[in-house]
């Protein structure tokens, strides 16, 4: 059996069906075990609220500049809020993308909550004087997709021999959801010194799904199967591109694969790229540990490996670690505070300063374990996600 060479579309029209059904939990058990990446199409999104929703996210782009900095992710200690191009990293590099991100509303935590429940909090609204429909706009996209999320894990869970609830208890009852309205600037658009293809950086989601529209017509999303290809993602109207995250990976013993992904800068003249991830949630205080999987699942799964006969090759290490952390949300603040320095600096700096002097140990082995390599050439081989805290974030594609 090959590694994947090209991503497949389900019809999630087919799961509303008795007759169909079954034959939609076969492809989409399929999916899972051999690609851990995959389109869906008639998602029940309203089409007319997809419209709005492109239009506002490059509308808010348009904004001038103070307009923007006003709901600055540095504002607050949420990570929600809009940063500047060149101001996240992925794999120890720049990501060349501006972008804002949003979450379903909490209010502001209490001084005896745990630090990392400053995850849910306010959004920071851009001026509905310059963007009146925005609000109301997002507002409805995500309550939308936290309801097609919550359907699609529970098809997950029946395509794995489960019942439909089996995740269930991994969710708050005002469970937190995210969204982000991502602009990639094509090549001629940046800096002269700083015109690197890396939109966002080879990566794996974090919590359970992802659902990605791609909001222009820009090809760049690419998929890394088993042995270490990049496959590309094209646009498809009418769908949206679902990534299984890490937190589904470890919950499931390994059997759904949460696979590795990138997004390359559009090339000068192409104009802007332009994609609007929405990521589930999970419970910040639900802990390492896992959902009983049928021993078949797990023998299929191992065969899957087996026919393909090869180590897997990955740019991006699994390190859903337990163990180091009692609480999902201590380890998500954290990989937060390293994808985002700058909110570090401000609202977590002892946290910033333990990953600098993690990273900064994981360089001195590098050294000692490739001495006469050059830092270059570690990058070439896909050393440079090795670590503690590897790039194990929110998709940003």
């Amino acid at each position: 059996m090959m590694a994947f060479n090209s991503i497949p579309i389900l019809d999630l029209s087919l799961a509303r069906h008795a007759s169909t059904k079954p034959s939609f939990l076969q492809s989409l058990r399929s999916a899972l075990l051999e690609v851990g990446f995959l389109y869906i199409k008639n998602t029940g999104i309203d089409d007319e609220l997809i419209e709005h929703v492109i239009a506002q996210g490059e509308a808010f782009f348009d904004l001038p500049e103070d307009k923007k900095l006003e709901v600055q992710m540095k504002n607050a200690a949420s990570f929600l809020g809009y940063n500047k191009l060149g101001n996240e990293i992925t794999a120890l590099k720049i990501d060349w993308r501006e972008q804002i991100d949003l979450s379903t509303p909490h209010p502001l935590p209490t001084a005896s909550d745990p630090v990392y429940y400053n995850l849910l909090s306010p959004n920071q609204w851009p001026d509905p004087d310059h963007l009146p429909m925005f609000r109301a706009t997002f507002e409805s996209y995500i309550s939308q997709m936290s309801t097609l999320s919550t359907t699609f894990t529970s098809f997950i869970a029946e395509a794995l021999g489960l019942p439909p609830t089996a995740f269930s208890r991994f969710f708050d009852p005002d469970q937190q959801h995210k969204l982000k309205i991502v602009k990639y600037p094509d090549l001629s658009s940046l800096p002269a010194n700083q015109r690197s293809q890396q939109g966002v950086g080879p990566h794996k989601d974090s919590m359970l799904t992802s659902y990605l529209l791609q909001a222009s017509h820009h090809r760049g999303l690419q998929a890394q199967n088993l042995s270490g290809d990049w496959i590309d993602c094209p646009p498809i109207p009418g769908t949206l591109v679902v990534a299984i995250g890490q937190g589904l990976e470890a919950l499931t013993h390994g059997v759904c694969a949460s696979t590795t992904h990138r997004v390359l800068s559009p090339a000068a003249g192409e104009g802007p790229r332009f994609s609007i991830p929405f990521f589930q949630g999970v419970s910040y205080d639900a802990t390492f540990e896992a959902v009983d999987i049928p021993n078949e699942m797990m023998e299929m799964r191992e065969e899957i490996l087996k026919k393909r006969g090869i180590d897997r090759l990955d740019d991006v290490e699994f390190t859903f670690t337990k163990g180091r952390w009692r609480h999902l949300g201590e380890a998500t603040l954290t990989n937060r505070v390293k994808s985002h320095p700058d909110v570090g600096e401000r609202w977590y700096p002892d946290i910033l300063a333990k990953i600098r002097e993690e990273e900064r140990k994981v360089r001195e082995e590098k050294e000692g374990r490739h001495e006469g390599v050059t830092e270059p050439q570690l990058e070439e081989k896909g050393m440079d996600d090795a670590g503690p805290l590897p790039a194990m974030k929110e998709v940003t594609v």
